[in-house]
């Protein structure tokens, strides 16, 4: 038997019942997260309709100024075949202490199974940043994705821009 159970205030697609809790109408299966470490949280969505389902720190550490850190959540999520999943960073945690993600977005694809990690830099360069357990560090969004095959071709189609790039398109 499986001891598979949705997160607080997850509903099932097709559930109707009026007394289920809501953080939004989910429109494809249910996210899969096993925690790695006791104190993990499983990932909400802070309210209804949001796209993003934060992220937790397990641990407590100490950014000092200018410094990045490898932080982990704890959890480790199975994303369903044909969606991706993107670590952005926390608007709050960028406006009121200074913390951006290094690698914003961070891609997790379908077949990682490891735990997620999020790389913090500490953009403050006076004052080092505490970041305690349990704090939201990071949001994660699923997004579907298309997967074609690719072909190499001698050859690529003319577009309207063509190859330039880079502030080719003015200021």
């Amino acid at each position: 038997m499986s001891a598979e159970r949705l997160a607080p205030g997850a509903r099932v697609p097709g559930e109707n019942s009026p007394e289920a809790p809501s953080r939004g109408e989910l429109s494809q299966e249910p996210l899969r997260v096993k925690r790695l470490h006791p104190e993990a949280r499983v990932p909400v969505r802070a309210h209804d309709g949001d796209a993003g389902l934060d992220l937790h720190a397990v641990e407590a550490l100490t950014l000092a100024p200018g410094a990045r850190a490898m932080v982990p959540t704890g959890i480790a999520v199975a994303i369903p075949h044909g969606q991706a999943g993107l670590v952005l960073p926390r608007s709050g945690l960028a406006a009121k202490r200074g913390i951006a993600l290094v690698n914003a977005p961070g891609l997790i694809d379908a077949g990682y199974r490891g735990e997620l990690r999020v790389l913090l830099l500490n953009t403050d360069r006076d004052e080092p940043c505490e970041i305690a357990a349990g704090d939201r560090i990071a949001q994660l969004v699923l997004i579907r994705v298309e997967l074609p095959a690719t072909i190499e071709v001698a050859e690529l189609d003319d577009s309207e821009r063509g190859s330039g790039g880079f502030g080719s398109s003015g200021n």
